[in-house]
């Protein structure tokens, strides 16, 4: 079974430094329909204007993905660390038993484009930990690349959690395919392009909840980029 979420309905917050799009209830946007998926608990679009971002905060048990679309995005926590992510890049943050952060656009005059993605842990009260790691070059070039996974094998970044999170870069009328094993969940978010998947056809920032489903057909109807959730079902 396919459910579409498209781009227009998700939630939105916007700010005089911020423009953010929510696939899931987050912050004062909340709908008892779209509280998450599986342990998938937050997609948000988030834009943020040059030299501008989030102060310090804190987070509790939760997986924090980040994958930057466009610009540099500064990373600084309570774990002493301090980074720039990039396109190409995955950095995940495990919050565990408690960890405070900053993110703010690294530059001065060009904006961000991030996805900030939340997915609830198998176990709380974990070691808070961080991972940032380059994504292979030409590796999801027309074809999924691992970015996330919970053994952090072809060097995904590790999550605490039953789910792998795919990507790929798809050149128009490229078709690639994903088979999912009985009772797997699947989250298929468009991060930017056109494409079809299994004759359904989605655009930018739209999403799709796939159940009872063994396979996925992705066929790019322009260049596409495409992040693909495999998860655990309740």
């Amino acid at each position: 079974m396919l459910t579409i979420r498209r781009a227009e309905n998700r939630g939105h917050a916007r700010f005089d430094w911020l423009d953010s799009r929510h696939t899931f209830s987050f912050g004062s946007y909340h709908d008892p329909r779209h509280m998450g998926f599986g342990p998938l608990r937050v997609i948000n679009d988030d834009r943020v204007i040059p030299g501008a971002g989030f102060d310090t905060h804190g987070h509790r048990d939760m997986e924090i993905v980040t994958y930057v679309l466009d610009g540099a995005l500064a990373h600084k926590d309570s774990l002493g660390n301090g980074s720039v992510i990039r396109p190409g890049e995955i950095q995940r943050m495990s919050a565990g038993t408690g960890i405070t952060h900053s993110e703010f656009n690294d530059s001065a005059s060009d904006p961000v484009h991030f996805l900030q993605i939340w997915i609830e842990p198998a176990q709380i009260g974990l070691t808070p930990g961080y991972e940032q790691k380059p994504i292979l070059p030409d590796a999801r070039e027309d074809r999924f690349a691992l970015l996330a996974s919970p053994d952090g094998r072809d060097g995904s970044v590790t999550v605490h959690q039953d789910a792998a999170l795919w990507g790929a870069l798809l050149s128009p009328g490229t078709s690639i395919a994903h088979g999912l094993a009985p009772g797997r969940l699947a989250w298929l978010h468009v991060a930017e392009g056109a494409l079809e998947v299994n004759g359904e056809y989605l655009e930018t920032g739209d999403g799709l909840a796939v159940r009872d489903e063994t396979e996925l057909t992705v066929t790019a109807v322009d260049t596409s980029d495409v992040l693909l959730f495999d998860m655990a079902g309740a």
